[in-house]
């Protein structure tokens, strides 16, 4: 078993180009993507950030840089990753660093994503050594700079399949000032799911909405500035009474739940299988009725379900006949596909990418197949 830890982007490339062997392609190693393999290229040498214009609302690192450094050097500047990236060491039981690289080759997205986007969305530009050992560029560092085909969008959720992410450009902005979560308690599945879609229907700018059956309660987040999130906080309030009294918590305590619902941490200790189901949120409940999670949570307003199920279990029959997908997050393999099959037309299509893009089929080889 070869571990190779290269310290720049030349070395990513002369390592993929003199080998005809299968590479793992890890980061900080905190997600647990990757299950097997002889052969394995770290990232986490390709370490720093190489400019950052708070003025102008983007940074460039390399890929392998910490997250933690990014979030503080941010911070510093009153900004941050509009994306609320989860971070999964509780939930996979790893330790290590994120990295950012690693951040985008997932698109790893939370609870905020139903306001701003995805990671994906604010992924401006990327270097990245192709299958073949070739360095490439797409993008730039601003957000007009898009040409040709998209690889910026193609390379980020694809985990380190088509190329080897060295460097990323992104769009960053500025932390709100405040921010309140409405909670309301005793609500059913279908009640909390109705009153979500709800307030994410309503003209207050809703930045987070989940559900938490275990403790019986139901998150609204509006963030901004302090007389905006008051006002919106109280209009909220006044549009939901039909689904019960809201209790308000306010930034210290709102920032601490919203933690723990991104990194879904009452997951954190079970020995289950962890699926991620993306999902039409009315359907939601029905969809978990039908599966028969014995734990779960809504986020996106139900359009995202985490939940826990015995070790093997596949959740997709079920959820065949409502549309979605489903990506086991948690658990060993066995016959049952970590990421949703693809169609036959998606599969050909991608199979024809991943040809063009690493014809020596080297890279996380039948990751996402």
């Amino acid at each position: 078993m070869n571990i190779f830890k290269p310290k720049n982007e030349s070395d990513v490339a002369q390592i993929i180009r003199e080998t005809n062997q299968g590479l793992n392609i890890i980061g900080g190693g905190t997600r647990g993507v990757v299950e097997s393999g002889e052969n394995s290229i770290e990232t986490k040498g390709l370490s720093g950030i190489i400019d950052y214009q708070p003025g102008a609302l983007t940074m460039i690192a390399q890929a392998g840089t910490p997250l933690k450094e990014i979030e503080s050097a941010l911070s510093k500047e009153g900004q941050r990753l509009p994306f609320e990236p989860m971070n999964s060491r509780a939930l996979l039981g790893r330790v290590g660093s994120p990295t950012i690289g690693g951040v985008f080759a997932a698109n790893i997205s939370g609870p905020r994503r139903i306001q701003v986007g995805a990671a994906r969305d604010f992924l401006l530009g990327v270097r990245f050594v192709d299958g073949s050992g070739n360095i490439l560029k797409s993008g730039g560092s601003v957000m007009k700079n898009v040409t040709g085909y998209d690889l910026v969008k193609l390379l980020s959720g694809s985990y380190g399949t088509l190329g080897v992410i060295t460097q990323v450009a992104f769009k960053v902005l500025p932390i709100a000032e405040t921010q309140a979560t409405l909670i309301l308690d005793g609500l059913d599945d279908k009640n909390a799911v109705n009153a979500l879609t709800t307030a994410m229907n309503s003209p207050f700018d809703v930045s987070a909405a989940a559900h938490a059956p275990s403790k019986n309660q139901t998150y609204i987040r509006i963030e901004g500035f302090d007389k905006s999130v008051l006002y919106r906080s109280e209009k909220l309030q006044a549009h939901l009474k039909k689904f019960g009294e809201a209790q308000v918590v306010e930034k210290s305590q709102s920032e601490s739940l919203w933690s723990k619902i991104r990194d879904v941490d009452v997951f954190s200790d079970k020995t289950s299988d962890i699926w991620r189901l993306s999902v039409k949120p009315t359907a939601a409940p029905e969809i978990v009725s039908a599966i028969g999670f014995h734990q779960y949570l809504y986020d996106w307003s139900g359009g995202l379900i985490w939940g826990a199920l015995p070790q093997g279990s596949d959740p997709r029959l079920a959820l065949a006949k409502f549309g979605g997908h489903a990506t086991r997050i948690r658990g060993k393999s066995g016959s049952v596909q970590r990421f949703q099959p693809q169609t036959k037309l998606i599969a050909e299509l991608s199979e024809k990418i991943r040809c063009k893009f690493d014809p020596k089929g080297v890279l996380n080889t039948g990751l996402m197949v």
